[in-house]
C-alpha cells in the first residue's frame, strides 16, 4: 500500500502508462463502482499525460450504452439488468478497442450513443497516432468480453456508503435523495456485488486506488 497526495498518485499512474511499450496505442481502463471517482481520476490522468506530451483519447462506457428502450428488459431497478443488458460491448470492441489494439488500423470512433438525446451515434472516424493513449472509464471493464483488450488496468475503489453519499450530492439537481438511494441500493450496488462475485475485478487490476479520501488516496500495485 502506498499513501500520498493526489498529485503523487496521478504521477505514479502516468509513470505506469509510460512504462507500457507497444507498437499500438496504450489502452487504459479506469474501472470502479458508480460514484467511486473513476471519471474524475480519468480526467485528471488525461491532463497529466497531455502535459507529458502524449496524445490522449478520452472516452467512457456511458457512450457505449444501448438505447434506453433496450436497457431495461428486467426492469429499471434490476441489478442483473445493469450487469447484463446495459452496455454494447460488441460495439466498444469493434469501433474503439480493437482498432487501437495489436493489428488494428488505429481508425476508431469514440462513442456510439448519446445519453442526453437517447440516440445512436455514428461520429466521424478518427485516426490515432501509434503512441496515443486511450483513457477509458466505466463500470465492469474487467469483464471477460473486455479484459484482454486493456494494456493497463486501474480499479478505483470506494466504500459503498461513500458512493451513495456522493451520488446524492452529484445528482441533487435532477433526482431526489429517495430516487438516488433506491437506484444505488437496488440496482448499482447489487450489480457491483454480482460483478465481484463473477469476475473478481481487483484480481485483474494492475493498480487499485482506494478513493475514500480523494485528496489522500491509497494505492497498490498488483503483479499479474
Amino acid at each position: 500500500m502506498r499513501h500520498g497526495t493526489r498529485n503523487e498518485m496521478l504521477a505514479r499512474l502516468a509513470e505506469a502508462v509510460e512504462s507500457v511499450t507497444h507498437a499500438h496505442p496504450v489502452r487504459v481502463a479506469v474501472d470502479g463502482p458508480p460514484a467511486a471517482g473513476k471519471t474524475t481520476l480519468a480526467d485528471e490522468l488525461a491532463v497529466v499525460l497531455r502535459e507529458h506530451g502524449r496524445d490522449v483519447i478520452r472516452a467512457t462506457i456511458d457512450d457505449f450504452l444501448f438505447p434506453r428502450a433496450q436497457r431495461y428488459p428486467r426492469g429499471e431497478y434490476s441489478a442483473e439488468g445493469c450487469y447484463y443488458d446495459a452496455h454494447d460491448y460488441g460495439a466498444l470492441n469493434r469501433v474503439l478497442l480493437d482498432p487501437l489494439g495489436p493489428g488494428g488500423d488505429r481508425r476508431f470512433q469514440p462513442a456510439v450513443y448519446d445519453s442526453t438525446a437517447d440516440a445512436v451515434l455514428s461520429p466521424p472516424i478518427l485516426t490515432a497516432p501509434a503512441d496515443a493513449v486511450l483513457v477509458f472509464d466505466g463500470v465492469f471493464l474487467m469483464r471477460p468480453e473486455l479484459r484482454d483488450r486493456w494494456d493497463l488496468r486501474v480499479f478505483v475503489s470506494s466504500a459503498p456508503e461513500k458512493t451513495v453519499d456522493r451520488a446524492v450530492v452529484r445528482e441533487r439537481q435532477v433526482s431526489s435523495r429517495t430516487d438516488v438511494e433506491r437506484r444505488w441500493r437496488e440496482r448499482y450496488l447489487p450489480s457491483q456485488q454480482l460483478y465481484f462475485d463473477r469476475v473478481r475485478p481487483t484480481d485483474h487490476a494492475d493498480v487499485v486506488v482506494h478513493n475514500d479520501e480523494p485528496q489522500q488516496p491509497v494505492w497498490e500495485n498488483h503483479t499479474r
